[in-house]
């Protein structure tokens, strides 16, 4: 078992996708706290957003396997694909969940002033646009190739 944590914690591929994902997360909550919101625990774990955490861990995977692999390599097509899919979901799908989200609060905004329903509110923000995508991947590019130096 001892030699199972031994490759786990010494895995760098592993570590730079979640160190990605955790800094794209960080960034979340300095921004969050800059436009002087009060620390909320759930920007920890929260979807949609600058930078999209989705995308720098998923890039990150992808640049990182690269390096260690090889860029010709079947691990990292498979990564890279696995990136570009993730990324236009959650450009495309997640982000139109969130308007629908939006229509349906503004309806039902709309009953509830007529006091006939008493559903709760639906999470607007899902998705990513693709600013929000290209700053997420940018932060996995450079972290997987910081770590690579």
């Amino acid at each position: 078992m001892e030699n199972f944590w031994n490759q786990i914690f010494a895995n760098k591929v592993l570590w730079i996708t979640l160190l990605s994902w955790a800094i794209a997360q960080g960034i979340k909550i300095v921004i969050g706290l800059s436009q002087g919101k009060k620390f909320n625990f759930y920007w920890i774990l929260r979807t949609g957003g600058l930078p999209s955490a989705h995308s720098a861990a998923v890039v990150a995977l992808a640049v990182a396997l690269g390096q260690e692999v090889g860029f010709q390599s079947p691990f990292f097509a498979l990564s890279a694909i696995f990136a570009l899919i993730t990324m236009f979901d959650a450009q495309t799908w997640r982000r139109s969940i969130g308007v629908q989200a939006r229509i349906l609060n503004k309806i039902m905004e709309d009953f509830q002033e007529g006091k006939k329903l008493k559903e709760k509110r639906m999470k607007e923000l899902v998705g990513h646009t693709p600013v929000e995508i290209f700053a997420g991947g940018l932060i996995g590019v450079i972290m997987a190739i910081v770590f690579y130096l």
